[in-house]
């Protein structure tokens, strides 16, 4: 469990501070429009209303005190970048801030920010590859060119054990978990389980190397 700061309650704000309350953290929500806390408020610890590009109200929050802040301000860059130096400046332990353009995140990075996010790109990239390909379900991007991709079976795996279609030799890839028709999870399968028709396998590698299963599916 975490201690979190969430400044600014837009689309994005109000579904990072559900989806953390979900993982049992502790949250603090604060936004100049009233309205935005309300539905929020069975989420959350604290709740507060003011404007943040003032130090005061800022430095009243005691943001030193929490693991997290995320300054989650898309449609006003000036306000974001203000609030991200501010709390820096006021000693916060970490700063994620959203993003939506490149210049932005460098601004950002420059100014205090530990990290930097752009929600709307990313599910456009996730978007674009589940759909841009026969029987991809997921995508996670990991960072240097690898990633884990939920896929189906090629039809000639099928029947066949994952030590058999040698999948880490022939394909450069590992298949660390199985999904069932039934949703039920398999972690790290070993190497005499069978692939099955209708099962979904997450397989993690670098992207080339997945990209030559994808095209055969």
């Amino acid at each position: 469990m975490k201690s979190i700061l969430i400044i600014g309650l837009g689309r994005f704000g109000s579904h990072l501070c559900s989806e953390l309350s979900g993982l049992n953290n502790e949250i603090m929500i604060v936004d100049r429009d009233e309205s935005k806390l309300e539905d929020l408020l069975p989420y959350v610890t604290d709740a507060k209303i003011g404007d943040c590009t003032n130090e005061k109200v800022l430095r009243s929050l005691g943001v030193g005190n929490f693991d997290l802040c995320f300054v989650c301000i898309g449609n006003n860059f000036q306000s974001s970048l203000e609030i991200t130096s501010l709390l820096s400046d006021l000693g916060a332990n970490y700063i994620v801030s959203k993003a939506n353009r490149d210049i932005h995140a460098k601004f950002l990075l420059r100014n205090g920010a530990n990290e930097v996010i752009y929600p709307d790109r990313d599910i456009a990239e996730k978007v674009a590859v589940r759909f841009s390909a026969n029987q991809v379900f997921d995508y996670v991007e990991l960072g240097n060119g690898f990633s884990i991709y939920e896929i189906s079976p090629l039809p000639e795996w099928l029947g066949r054990s994952i030590v058999d279609v040698n999948v880490r030799s022939v394909y450069n890839t590992n298949i660390i978990g199985v999904k069932t028709p039934d949703k039920d999870m398999m972690i790290m399968p070993g190497p005499d389980y069978e692939f099955k028709e209708g099962e979904h396998l997450m397989v993690i590698g670098h992207q080339r190397d997945i990209e030559k299963i994808i095209r055969k599916l």
